[in-house]
């Protein structure tokens, strides 16, 4: 929670501001102290105790103009706060900290930002470290793992930083480094520089046990291996069968792993999977050639870093392996470009463009200067020359690589956008995608007439549809029957057969003098807009000589300047002027 403290009237005004729009914030120890900074400082001193436990202190001064965080900054997050603060003031937070400032990352707040386990060091060392990194020292950075955090690090790596995907490369290294951030689940010793470890929660536990084996086994288990050179905290799951998933053993290596999730599989999910050390014995018990292996392999989907270990403690047997996924893991994102326009791509979108190893582009529909920001050695091709099976194959092939693969769908991919067979050919093969939204060109439409499309009290539905050309529209969904409901009608793939769409929306009880629109390459370098009236939509598409790329408006919206919103009406209070009461 945030505690306010204020010294005058003035204070408590701006108090009650800043805690109003904040909320509650349970996942926040902050005190708020508003004021002048040195009052701030003689009342908060005896706070001060320890940088990792101290909480977060901020001074504003009384008009709001300037926040400044006093008092664990970084690690206790006053300067975010005090930026939050500051975007509600209109003032500007002033940020002392110097990897902020820099935009570096932070060292101390790294592995609680990304899920990991900080290998334990010394305040001295920690700080030296961080000292090292900000003031741009020459840093080896050893990545062993693939995760988000990994990625992340990978996309915003420093000038004055070197990557190394793993540690035998690092010492190969003639570099004269002075400092090593190493993410990696391995136990690593005898490093001679200043370095910082980060335990990614990446490993897979299998386990096989005698039947009522003793929950002491546990530990044991997990500092064979830490012995056998892997982080215990760097276990995400702990993996069993079926059959053993009532076992005390299970039960206490989850609570002594909290942050590893408990996997149970099937007999049959684990028969189906090879394992290098095979049992007719485990199978006729189990069902399957060895719980340990299989277990770990079914959950990692990769490979055995460490292979059926048998151990006994108080006679009772145990086995244990772990895996670990098999390198980088391919992506597809589907990715919706927009209505045409580069700079209308959304920020999510051009990152997975910034980052592609391949860019398959639908080119008779999107503009090329969508991928001009691919980086270098990127392939980036049209498959507009490609039949749907060449697609497929093209990124397979890349995404069986370990590489990411952007589709790039003209506007949002889920409106008319043929991803639907991509996506059961992706699910067939069990490979991991996923959509980012586009911005759709009926919105495009709207911002480009200038138009808002759901006029109060007289149109509030906005219907997306196209006329029936090759593809048959189903019976509910035909034109005529849709345009009886007199809503914002926004037509797609339908210029060729605009005779059709005209007939059917005069018959479906549009009047003649309703207001349409002929949009065509909307936001693109050569777009074109033509208004007029429904009678007339014929000629404005042919006689224009607009093609595929043609969206078609039709009702009052458009160009309506007429009816009075509630939320501007004196006698409407909304909720936002109600909580200013």
């Amino acid at each position: 929670m945030i505690r306010f403290e204020t010294i005058n009237p003035a204070g408590e005004r701006l108090a009650r501001l800043i805690q109003q729009e904040l909320g509650e914030r349970a996942d926040v120890q902050a005190v708020v102290f508003i004021g002048a900074l040195g009052i701030c400082v003689r009342r908060m001193a005896n706070l001060v105790k320890d940088k990792h436990t101290d909480p977060a202190v901020i001074c504003v001064d009384s008009t709001g103009k300037y926040v400044i965080p006093v008092l664990s900054g970084h690690v206790g997050g006053a300067n975010q706060l005090a930026r939050e603060i500051a975007r509600i003031t209109g003032g500007e937070a002033v940020i002392t900290t110097q990897s902020d400032n820099l935009g570096l990352w932070g060292l101390d707040t790294l592995a609680r930002e990304k899920g990991w386990q900080q290998v334990e060091l010394s305040h001295a060392a920690m700080n030296h470290a961080i000292a090292t990194f900000v003031n741009q020292k020459p840093t080896a950075l050893v990545l062993e793992c693939h995760d988000e955090g990994a990625q992340w690090m990978r996309e915003t790596c420093p000038a004055h930083v070197t990557l190394f995907s793993c540690m035998e490369d690092y010492q190969a290294s003639a570099i004269p480094f002075e400092l090593l951030i190493l993410v990696s689940p391995r136990v690593v010793n005898g490093v001679e520089i200043a370095h910082i470890q980060y335990v990614p929660r990446v490993l897979h536990l299998g386990v096989g046990c005698q039947k009522q084996a003793p929950k002491s086994i546990a530990k044991q288990l997990l500092m064979e291996v830490e012995n056998l050179g892997y982080h215990s905290s760097a276990i995400s799951t702990i993996n069993s069968i079926e059959l053993k998933k009532d076992e005390p053993l299970l039960a206490e290596l989850a609570a002594c792993l909290p942050q590893a999730k408990l996997q149970i599989f099937s007999a049959e999910e684990l028969s189906r999977i090879d394992v290098p050390n095979p049992s007719e014995k485990v199978f006729e018990v189990t069902g399957c050639y060895g719980v340990a292996e299989s277990s770990a392999l079914a959950a990692s989907n990769g490979i055995l870093l460490i292979e059926k270990q048998k151990g006994c403690l108080d006679g009772a047997y145990y086995t244990f392996a772990l895996a670990a996924a098999s390198g980088e893991k391919g992506h597809i994102e589907i990715v919706g470009a927009g209505p045409g326009d580069p700079d209308l791509v959304s920020v999510r979108g051009r990152k997975f463009l910034e980052r592609a190893d391949l860019i398959l582009y639908a080119g008779s529909l999107v503009p090329k200067e969508l991928t001009y920001c691919a980086k270098a050695g990127a392939t980036v091709r049209s498959s507009a020359d490609l039949d749907l099976e060449e697609q497929f194959a093209l990124m397979k092939e890349f995404y069986d690589q370990g590489k990411l693969v952007v589709r790039l769908h003209t506007g949002d991919p889920c409106i008319y956008g043929a991803i639907q067979e991509q996506m059961a050919f992706f699910d067939k093969y069990g490979m991991d995608y996923h959509i980012t939204p586009g911005i759709s060109s009926f919105l495009a439409a709207a911002a480009e007439l200038r138009s808002q499309f759901t006029i109060p009290e007289r149109c509030q539905t906005i219907i997306l549809t196209r006329g029936e050309g090759r593809t048959p529209m189903p019976d509910k969904e035909k034109l005529h029957l849709l345009a009886k409901h007199q809503s914002t009608m926004c037509i797609f793939l339908s210029a060729s057969i605009v005779e059709q769409v005209q007939q059917e929306l005069l018959e479906g009880g549009y009047a003649p003098e309703t207001p349409v629109a002929a949009c065509y390459k909307l936001t693109w370098k050569d777009q074109r807009i033509f208004r007029g009236q429904l009678k007339d939509l014929v000629q404005l598409v042919k006689g224009n000589k607009l093609t595929l790329t043609t969206m078609i408006v039709v009702g009052d919206a458009i160009d309506n300047r007429e009816g009075l919103s509630k939320l501007y009406d004196g006698h409407f209070t909304h909720l936002f002027r109600k909580g200013k009461e």
